[in-house]
């Protein structure tokens, strides 16, 4: 057998100084490589993520959401400018976690880095909606224009406004529920229940009803519903100019005083459900309603739409007057003339016929 050969000196220097380079060489690409992914991590948690442009966004997370359909949702505002890089930081900074997702309207805000974005989302801290509601006349409508601004089905609202039980829970019926809806503008959440819209607004509702406004209809002698049913009545006759509202108001409370029925155009539409109707004719007053004030003294049984609480005051305190009647001006002005006979009255009809004809609107 042949002995190994031995290195000489010079051999052993030669291959430390190759172990050293390639042991620096390795170390330099470990030191790039670790600034590299230093660099990558610093750019995808702390550099800007989110631009707006300018424009108020917001991203909807919905009940049940997880966390990947989450990122989605956000990122289909068309706000986020490197979606994988949010999914990535997402997952590390665990919004993939049980419980970690929270449904709400989030905010996001042009100069925002990923990591704001899901620490927004993982906090819950959602920006708060103004609910409005106006220009409404049947439940379904009411579910509908609610349900777009909040995150509930209009099956979801209109099952609770249609049911007996729910709705006596309330104090109403379900022709009387709208009345407990005060068209105004409230702040809540978006991820808002249906079932928690209903209690706020009832709380909305016991909040305008002050103890002056109580006393003002208990001298009036009607209940809180009717008082919404003739303001629905009162701002369905004038829409156009509110400061008549009151004089409108007290000539039904005047007819409501003396037995006589209300004879009020805005009911029979409602009656017919045809709320295309320009002119009310005498086929139109045939129809078998409630609603139908030609046909039935009284109030009708609920509002005929939501009134607004311009309309609500002007029943609280209606004008003191002695007309019975009225009908629209023959200026077309929107006002009404008022009269006290019905001699006067046809004299005030008689005269809009005739501006109608002159101006050949049948």
């Amino acid at each position: 057998m042949s002995e190994p050969v031995k290195k000489s000196a010079i051999e052993y220097r030669a291959d430390s100084i190759k172990r050293r380079n390639r042991f620096a060489a390795v170390s330099v690409i470990l030191g790039l490589l670790l600034v590299c992914f230093s660099y990558y991590f610093f750019q995808i948690f702390y550099t800007t993520n989110v631009d707006t442009k300018d424009l108020p966004t917001f991203a909807y997370i919905h009940r049940g959401d997880n966390w990947q359909k989450a990122l989605v949702a956000t990122e289909n505002t068309g706000a986020i400018i490197d979606k994988l890089s949010l999914h990535f930081v997402g997952k590390l900074m665990g919004y993939n976690k049980p419980g970690a997702v929270k449904p709400g309207r989030y905010e996001l805000k042009t100069g925002m880095t990923n990591r704001q974005v899901i620490n927004l989302l993982k906090s819950g801290r959602q920006t708060p909606l103004r609910l409005t509601f106006t220009n409404v006349r049947l439940r379904r409508e009411l579910a509908t224009k609610l349900s777009k601004q909040i995150d509930a089905k209009p099956r979801q609202i209109d099952s609770l406004l249609s049911s007996p039980s729910y709705t006596k829970s309330l104090g109403f019926d379900t022709t009387t529920v709208l009345s407990m809806f005060i068209p105004n503008t409230y702040e809540l959440y978006w991820n808002t229940s249906a079932q928690n819209l209903m209690q706020r607004m009832k709380t909305e509702y016991e909040k305008f009803w002050t103890p002056e406004r109580d006393a003002a209809r208990q001298k009036l002698g009607l209940t809180r519903v009717q008082v919404s049913t003739l303001a629905s009545i009162v701002e369905a006759e004038q829409q156009q100019h509110a400061d008549e509202r009151p004089r409108i108001a007290g000539v039904y409370l005047n007819r409501l005083k003396r037995g006589m029925k209300l004879q009020a155009d805005p009911t029979v539409v409602y009656a017919n459900g045809d709320f295309g109707i320009k002119r009310v004719l005498n086929v139109h007053l045939q129809k078998d309603s409630p609603y139908n004030t030609y046909k039935y003294a009284g109030l009708p049984p609920g509002p005929i739409d939501l009134p607004s609480i311009a309309s609500l005051n002007a029943v609280l305190h209606p004008e003191q007057n002695d007309y019975l009647y009225f009908c629209a001006k023959d200026d077309f002005s929107g006002y009404h003339a008022f009269a006290a006979t019905q001699a006067q009255h046809l004299v005030n009809a008689h005269r809009y016929q005739a501006a109608l004809t002159r101006a050949g609107i049948r």
